[in-house]
């Protein structure tokens, strides 16, 4: 394999980093920032993982970076010395924690109960190597969904197409889903599932990324 450092001059690793997610926004947002990338999907049931966390009452962060963390594990423990980021988003509005969509019907449930409140993102992110995980962090957003009528949704619904089942809450901010909100308070790129601020301040000290 060539020397990433020849065609991403900030980036100090051997090897690109490896990124445990089949996100596209992920991916887009990390070879914006000059970091070469390899993705690699984990397969992993997150359902049978989030399931007893939900249970058991934690919070929404902590499922977030508990996915986060064994998608980044699952990858590194199969991947001898490379850097893997793993990635994870989770919703929850007033302690209620939503999930993707499984329908459109559902989808619109979702704006339904998000419609007039403010919900927060948890966007986690676990950069692990080998069986070891070498940091983690949360990003937090808050975003206040404007009262939504019924027509209201249905027309977003109509708009936004199949695109409703891809996110938690059934929205997407950086196309139609604007349309949906009064307020909206964190880094973009938190609420696109990956805070790229934090990234690169963690990529930093693990020396992959130029100071």
């Amino acid at each position: 394999m060539s020397d990433p450092g020849a065609a991403h001059p900030l980036w100090l690793g051997t090897r690109p980093l490896v990124l445990a997610s089949g996100s596209r926004t992920r991916f887009a947002l990390l070879t914006a920032a000059s970091i070469p990338v390899e993705v690699i999907r984990p397969d992993v049931d997150e359902r049978a993982i989030a399931a007893p966390l939900e249970r058991s009452g934690a919070a929404a962060r902590v499922i977030a970076a508990a996915l986060a963390a064994e998608k980044a594990l699952s990858i590194a423990r199969r991947h001898a010395g490379r850097p893997v980021l793993g990635a994870d988003q989770t919703l929850a509005c007033n302690d209620v924690l939503l999930h993707k969509p499984a329908s459109r019907a559902h989808a619109g449930a979702q704006l339904a109960h998000l419609s007039g409140r403010t919900h927060h993102l948890y966007s986690a992110v676990v950069v692990a190597q080998d069986q070891q995980v070498l940091a983690s962090f949360v990003g937090t957003a808050a975003l206040t969904m404007r009262r939504l009528s019924p027509q209201m949704i249905e027309r977003y619904l109509e708009a936004a197409g199949d695109s409703v089942q891809d996110s938690v809450g059934g929205y997407q901010l950086e196309c139609t889903g604007l349309h949906l909100f009064s307020e909206i308070n964190g880094d973009h790129t938190t609420i696109l599932g990956l805070p790229m601020l934090e990234t690169l301040a963690c990529l930093r000290q693990l020396g992959l990324v130029v100071e």
